[in-house]
């Protein structure tokens, strides 16, 4: 009888708004490939941007009013992403009228995803509609759109959204991050336990990824 190697938990913490979550989680992804690491992924909310209204807000301008960035710092930082982004295979088409959302019905329509198996490809997908194609996502239709373009149902995409019945499940799992101490994204958490902050690049993460392995009582926690 052959034993299975147990799978390593990975916990995300993220926000599609945010660049370095796809960049982490890219990095994260070639680790693992390298590394032939066998694992499960779990992605959980966060908003950059819970107080963002409605029609959202220019990114230049949003950047600004929050962190005190220049045009000059704010254009070398989206040639820093782009550059890193086309590295892993992950185009960011930044345009001076890109906007900043409140992802809060993301991440509840992320929550549906989830019971049908396909939390992970809608990340990705609204990752790539924001990011690359430049999509409106504090627009529900939009959201729906893109749902539907991996093959889940746009109709119930949109009464998931109309009605809000996940939104208290939305809630409930923001807090309980944000009460372990979670301030920023990207959070990657191994095995419930190990805590690696920020896109810290292939190479951290693959050497963190053999430290884990190397460690006889690192299989993977239970829920």
């Amino acid at each position: 009888m052959t034993l299975q190697p147990k799978k390593l938990q990975i916990d995300i913490v993220s926000d599609v708004m945010c660049p370095w979550c796809v960049i982490g989680y890219k990095q994260l992804a070639e680790a693992l490939e390298a590394t032939n690491t066998p694992h499960e992924i779990r992605w959980h909310p966060f908003e950059l941007n819970p107080e963002m209204p409605a029609e959202g807000q220019n990114m230049r301008e949003h950047l600004a009013e929050k962190y005190g960035s220049t045009t000059e710092q704010s254009s070398a930082n989206r040639e820093a992403m782009t550059r890193a982004g086309a590295e892993l295979g992950f185009e960011f088409r930044y345009t001076d009228d890109m906007r900043m959302h409140n992802t809060f019905n993301v991440h509840q329509l992320m929550h549906w995803a989830d019971q049908q198996g396909r939390k992970h490809d809608l990340e990705m997908a609204f990752f790539t509609a924001h990011f690359t194609d430049g999509r409106n996502l504090s627009d529900d239709a939009v959201l729906a759109d893109v749902a539907a373009e991996i093959g889940l149902d746009r109709d119930e995409a949109l009464a998931v959204l109309a009605d809000q019945r996940f939104a208290a499940d939305v809630r409930k799992a923001e807090q309980y991050w944000t009460a372990q101490g979670i301030r920023g994204v990207p959070a990657v958490i191994f095995n419930q336990r190990h805590l690696v902050s920020g896109a810290q690049g292939v190479e951290t993460f693959t050497d963190v990824l053999k430290q884990l392995a190397a460690m006889p009582d690192e299989g993977a926690s239970s829920p």
